[in-house]
């Protein structure tokens, strides 16, 4: 019988630029995300999915960041 899988559990957080006036900036939101993963020291990335929204004021970014904590 094979063996199972190796499983973990992933976390992740999502952020968005504040709605309005720079909504769409890319280059703002990935600022806030440097700032969000530099508060977790440690962490390891695992992905970074970015998310366009179209909405009456342009398009509204945001995205979401998957890590785990490192092993101890």
């Amino acid at each position: 019988m094979p063996s199972a899988p190796e499983s973990w559990t992933i976390q992740h957080f999502s952020q968005a630029n504040p709605a309005g006036f720079g909504q769409d900036s890319v280059p703002a939101l990935l600022r806030r995300i440097a700032d969000s993963i530099e508060e977790r020291p440690g962490i390891e990335v695992q992905d970074v999915i970015l998310h366009s929204e179209v909405t009456a004021d342009g398009n509204w970014w945001s995205a979401t960041v998957y890590f785990h904590e490192p092993s101890l």
